[in-house]
């Protein structure tokens, strides 16, 4: 580790948000500390499916979609319920576009745009997120301004002065390290998915969700920030992700299989036990996440035929269907009745909800839930109709919380009274007011890299560095 003591910038967490914020912060002239508590770099981000949500793209003029910051900005809120800061929603809506090309700029590839929850037009930008934080990675180092440490928790906030003058210094390490930040400290530390008595203590309906963030995701930062009076927000708005495997997969197959499958957006049904329906499936999948955990078990199953099947697109996305079958945890039958033995749930009741579902379909009578897209008003559900039939069990995954500290849109942290605390910055899933109710696909890496960014300039401005927000992008 080394001995360095003294900043212009410190970064706690080292996902993506944590990483924007220090390449930017390097890119601007400052010296950085990047800091991970674990061994590895990557948190929740290196463990996700890769997507961001962008509008107005190349890729997607290219396919012929049409999209907007201001369409982007409508489904975001529209999305949240309208519960959103709508500050930090524009500010997002309008850089994001920004942030793609800087993104591109570094060698980030987006290969691919698709569809997925709460988007009214396909605009999930699939990356490699392992790759993309590698590829950060090297850049961070490469510019000799950031001093990367593993194995650094940070277990408190430093600050100077009282009253209206105090303001956060630096942060004091687990082993008793002080690290001075002369332009702030930057909490990129992710939510609290694996801290179960957070958990109880603010979503207490999500006990029985499976914790899936990051290992490191304990809610440090919000700790840290909650003890100067940080305000928080959203905190009863924390959901779990609908589309986590039940079964475990098959030996060998364990870095290959699916941690998240997603077919309710290609077409597939979802239903419980009973065979029964129990959700409109083009609504977001934190949505259908609350419905499922209501189910007997907290178990759901999402059945789909072979014009489905056919759209499985690999790792990281989220539709490997092959994966999932490879690996054991989808199960395939030539009928729906003989798929609803393999997947154990009432095999008269499935036909009859696929029957009705398929008639909703072809227009002879209402959708029971109201479904008339397959996500947010895009595309059209299709019937269940050609074998062979697939399904799969899933639970409710707690893999993010997207709530917490209450930030402006320079994220900074505000106190409970709605004053900013000097120094202290906040990116990511920690922050909270930006999702409202629920969450757009794709809109949680997009997020921290477009704040990062501004943070970064901010905090380099106040170490006296010149910047021109948040740096080049080579």
């Amino acid at each position: 580790m080394s001995a360095a003591t003294d900043f212009d910038l410190v970064a706690v967490g080292a996902g993506m948000a944590g990483h924007c914020t220090a390449l930017a912060g390097a890119q601007a002239g400052a010296r950085v500390a990047l800091l991970e508590k674990t061994g590895q770099y990557g948190g929740s981000t290196a463990m996700c499916g890769g997507a961001l949500a962008f509008a107005g793209t190349d890729i997607q003029r290219e396919r012929g979609i049409a999209d907007s910051a201001e369409l982007l900005e409508e489904d975001l809120m529209k999305a949240g319920r309208y519960r959103n800061d709508r500050a930090l929603v524009h500010e997002y809506a309008v850089r994001q576009h920004d942030a793609y090309r800087w993104l591109q700029g570094l060698g980030i590839p987006f290969d691919q745009v698709s569809l997925s929850g709460s988007q009214s037009v396909p605009r999930n930008h699939g990356t490699d997120p392992k790759a993309a934080l590698a590829l950060l990675h090297r850049h961070a180092l490469a510019s000799g301004r950031v001093d990367f440490r593993t194995h650094a928790a940070a277990r408190r906030l430093l600050t100077e002065g009282e009253g209206d003058a105090r303001r956060v210094v630096g942060v004091e390490l687990a082993d008793g390290t002080p690290l001075r930040a002369r332009g702030g400290v930057v909490l990129a530390t992710g939510g609290f998915s694996r801290a179960a008595d957070l958990v109880e203590r603010f979503a207490p309906e999500l006990r029985a969700a499976r914790p899936m963030g990051g290992e490191g995701n304990t809610g440090d930062g919000l700790r840290m920030a909650w003890a100067l009076g940080a305000d928080l927000v959203d905190m009863g708005h924390a959901k779990g992700t609908f589309g986590a495997p039940v079964e475990a997969p098959a030996p060998g197959h364990e870095g290959r299989a699916p941690r998240i499958v997603s077919a309710m957006y290609r077409g597939a049904i979802v239903v419980n036990r009973g065979g029964r329906r129990f959700v409109d499936e083009s609504v977001s999948y934190k949505v259908i996440g609350d419905r499922c955990l209501q189910q007997d078990g907290a178990v759901a199953f999402q059945v789909f035929d072979q014009q489905v099947m056919d759209q499985s697109s690999p790792l990281p996305s989220v539709a490997d269907y092959a994966a999932a079958l490879a690996a054991g945890q989808l199960r395939t039958a030539p009928t729906l009745a003989a798929l609803a033995g393999e997947l154990g749930i009432d095999a008269a009741r499935l036909q009859r909800t696929v029957e009705r579902y398929n008639a909703a379909c072809d227009g002879r009578e209402p959708d029971e839930w109201g479904r008339t897209s397959l996500s947010t008003g895009f595309g059209r559900p299709t019937r269940v109709e050609r074998g062979p039939f697939y399904g799969i069990a899933c639970t409710t995954g707690l893999t993010s919380t997207y709530c917490g500290l209450r930030t402006d849109t320079t994220g900074r942290v505000l106190d409970v009274f709605g004053r900013v605390i000097p120094g202290l910055y906040a990116m990511g899933e920690l922050v909270g007011g930006f999702h409202g109710e629920t969450y757009m696909s794709g809109s949680s890496l997009g997020k921290g890299c477009v704040f990062g960014r501004i943070a970064a300039a901010d905090a380099a401005a106040r170490a006296g560095v010149a910047v021109s927000d948040g740096g080049s992008s080579g």
